[in-house]
């Protein structure tokens, strides 16, 4: 039994912590939805879209299919006929390298061909050796330091992939000094409106 005089201190009591557990219950339901909110990733920016694609291709092999040996170091190591489509429009030159990625030694450019007049669409088989080529374009160095072309010849026992890409550039290529694979690609920054890739193979047993 309660005196009288104790029922005001016991309600006073209970409506203190009546109070105290109300506030807590705001502030839960005021605190989680902004937890909740932190703990959520930012919504990405939507991807920039990349240069179109110029659509590469040869006569001489598919993609991803053999490169025959005509066009290697066990044969005449004649550069391969190509040709190329899906031009976007303000196109005044493109570009060629190619490249030997699987190289025990790192990458290895094997062509490296610039300045190709915007109007071509094709490239014939067997380009000379030489910076000047009769088309007009020119042949920068290849990892052997030659301007010329440099068949697939890897290590036998093992498969290679050698990639050709072109890139369409809205302008020419300053053409002075030596260029090799690396000067090219930092001359094109800011330059490029499509690129394409093919890729053939190559191995020796």
């Amino acid at each position: 039994m309660y005196h009288n005089s104790e029922i005001p201190l016991l309600s006073c009591f209970i409506q203190s912590q009546f109070m105290r557990i109300t506030l807590l219950l705001l502030l839960t339901i005021l605190t989680v939805p902004l937890l909740l909110a932190g703990c959520t990733s930012p919504t990405p920016p939507p991807a920039e879209p990349g240069p179109p694609t110029l659509v590469l291709t040869s006569d001489a092999f598919p993609a991803n299919g053999t490169i025959p040996v005509l066009y290697t170091c066990d044969g005449e190591e004649l550069s391969p006929p190509l040709s190329w489509s899906n031009v976007p429009e303000g196109t005044r030159s493109f570009a060629l390298i190619l490249d030997d990625p699987d190289a025990p030694i790192g990458t290895y450019t094997h062509w490296v061909l610039y300045n190709i007049p915007g109007e071509m669409r094709e490239l014939p088989a067997g380009i000379p050796p030489g910076r000047e080529v009769p088309g007009g374009e020119l042949q920068g160095v290849n990892s052997a330091r030659k301007a010329a072309y440099a068949g697939p010849c890897p290590p036998f026992g093992g498969t290679h992939r050698y990639i050709l890409t072109m890139w369409a550039l809205d302008d020419s290529v300053d053409s002075s000094g030596t260029v090799d694979a690396a000067t090219l690609r930092k001359a094109m920054e800011n330059h490029v409106l499509a690129t394409g890739q093919l890729t053939g193979t190559y191995g020796r047993v």
